[in-house]
């Protein structure tokens, strides 16, 4: 088994040294480079030093993921307790609900919100119809408010099981101490589950500051990083590829630091405790308990508004740019009149990426949870590096280093789909290591004993027991997929335009009913699979987040 275990890490650890340590480090390179292939310099740092637009840029960055990230962990923990705690009416319905936002386009909501309160939007009409002026959604406002809206769930998820794990007894004691029910959540419980509240907050952070459809859509005149990065290297605004390795870099910068703070944090303290059984649900007044289901249910409605104003939209007509209140669906008409190849070329990549993330991924975490060694920590460690880059970077990286020499990958599918797996493996390995977790080592034992072969052994034991954490990381890998932007407006083709390239550049023109279209399209494509497979899982008390 050690051979086999040995043979995994050595070929994993090349495939991702292949295609995704060495397109970062050519990234790295050019940010050093004159003009991105010259001689060595530090002069593109210092000339983002010295420019305010780009200290705007990481500033606003850096201002909207940490607000983003504050907000998220306000409504996270309190519907996370509510889910841990209390006995929420549709608590399974509820949860299936609460994780949609995180597996559909950020930039979805963001375009919602500029349809409904953008200058010429719906509401913003109507508002100013009746005299009362509101303000504009554009720039940091709006930004926050969809990064918080579609985020919060990294946040409800590990908060939850944290809430879920706490030793009823250390909260009993407290309380026969004397400590209030509000002061024993404050000094006990919170402090216990930090762990889980700040490795949600971090994938917040992480993900607010690399994103680059929701600051594309809704930042207006504002510099964003993730932005500013696309136009520098695409070549929209002033083609700079060195300027764009070097924002890059520091964007890879920003998002190590707030890792290294929250383990820094982490490993002064101990949150360790010894429960065996969930904690009893809390005996609230039927007030209390209303009051809760109430909030609980609005932040998860509330969330979800955007995804029904855009199938709302959908079917409302357009004058030039203007929304209308008649309903139709001539919007689905142009859609479905035009190409059908971008929906095909969706479901094919996403279906190819799902598959092959889930081949890799599966053999390193149970590589990675099973034979604990100096090779399987680093392979554990590179396989998690790629949550931390933006899609941006690594497919800039992916098309510095494949765009000549032996191996040509740039202009087809596959650079594409070695995006999209790369991205993803995380998730994949994180799914099959926590299932391999809870498998009892002994059948393994007893099979190679028996003469069966390591490999053999994986295969046809191993895997079958691994089939539920393998569905739910396929759909989730899927969905995900589906719905990427920031690596895919980097690397696509005219050859193989995605739905989400179809959005953004309707988005960008004068083809609003045409995003609203595409983008209830890709809901229906991508929500459906998740309620299916959540449908099945809830019944065990889990989801597939």
């Amino acid at each position: 088994m050690k051979r086999f275990a040995t043979i995994v890490t050595l070929a994993a650890l090349v495939l991702l040294a292949v295609f995704l340590l060495y397109p970062l480090a050519l990234v790295l390179d050019a940010s050093i480079r004159i003009d991105g292939t010259g001689g060595l310099t530090l002069g593109n740092y210092a000339a983002i030093v010295k420019s305010r637009y780009y200290l705007g840029s990481i500033g606003n960055s850096l201002f909207c993921a940490a607000l983003a990230t504050a907000f998220a962990c306000a409504i996270g923990i309190p519907l996370a307790f509510c889910l841990a705690r209390i006995n929420i009416p549709g608590r399974a319905l509820l949860l299936t609900l609460a994780s949609l936002p995180l597996v559909l386009p950020s930039f979805v909501s963001a375009y919602a919100l500029l349809l409904l309160f953008g200058h010429a939007g719906v509401v913003t009409t109507a508002l100013r119809g009746i005299g009362i002026p509101i303000g504009s959604i554009y720039g940091v406002p709006g930004i926050v408010i969809v990064f918080t809206l579609t985020l919060y769930p990294y946040v409800v998820m590990p908060v939850l099981a944290g809430f879920q794990a706490v030793d009823a007894s250390m909260e009993e004691a407290a309380r026969n101490l004397g400590g209030s029910r509000p002061y024993v959540i404050r000094t006990v419980l919170l402090p216990i589950v930090m762990p889980a509240i700040l490795a949600g907050g971090l994938l917040v952070f992480i993900e607010a500051l690399e994103n680059f459809g929701v600051p594309a859509v809704l930042a207006e005149d504002r510099p964003f990083l993730a932005v500013d990065i696309f136009k520098l290297f695409a070549g929209e605004s002033d083609a700079n590829p060195a300027a764009a390795g070097a924002l890059s870099v520091l964007l890879i910068a920003c998002t190590a630091i707030a890792l290294l703070v929250q383990r820094h944090y982490l490993g002064k303290r101990r949150f360790s405790t010894s429960a065996r059984s969930a904690p009893a649900k809390l005996p609230l007044t039927p007030g209390l308990r209303l009051v809760a289901t109430i909030v609980s249910w609005g932040i998860v409605i509330t969330s979800l508004l955007p995804f029904a104003a855009v199938l709302m939209i959908s079917v409302l007509r357009f004058r030039g740019p203007v929304l209308t209140w008649e309903f139709g669906l001539g919007n689905y008409a142009t859609l479905l009149s035009g190409s059908y190849r971008p929906l095909l070329n969706t479901l094919t990549l996403a279906s190819i990426a799902a598959a092959a993330t889930m081949l890799i991924g599966a053999p390193i975490g149970y590589v990675v949870a099973r034979h604990r060694s100096r090779l399987s920590g680093l392979l554990d460690f590179v396989g998690m590096v790629p949550f931390a880059v933006s899609g941006t970077i690594l497919a800039i990286g992916l098309i510095i280093a494949f765009n000549s020499g032996p191996l040509i990958l740039t202009g087809g599918w596959l650079i594409l789909v070695i995006a999209y797996v790369v991205r993803k493996l995380p998730f994949a390995i994180r799914s099959s290591s926590a299932i391999v977790h809870q498998l009892d080592p002994s059948l393994e034992e007893a099979s190679i004993n028996l003469g069966v072969s390591p490999s053999k052994t994986f295969t046809t034991l191993t895997v079958p027991l691994m089939a539920s954490g393998l569905v739910g990381g396929l759909v989730l890998v899927w969905i995900t997929a589906a719905s990427e932007l920031s690596a895919t407006i980097v690397l696509y083709t005219s050859g193989w335009v995605t739905t989400t390239v179809v959005m953004y550049h309707a988005i960008e023109g004068t083809g609003a009913g045409l995003a609203a279209a595409a983008a209830a399209v890709l809901i229906l494509v991508t929500a459906i699979p998740l309620l299916l497979i959540n449908r099945r899982i809830n019944k065990q008390e889990s989801t597939v987040i």
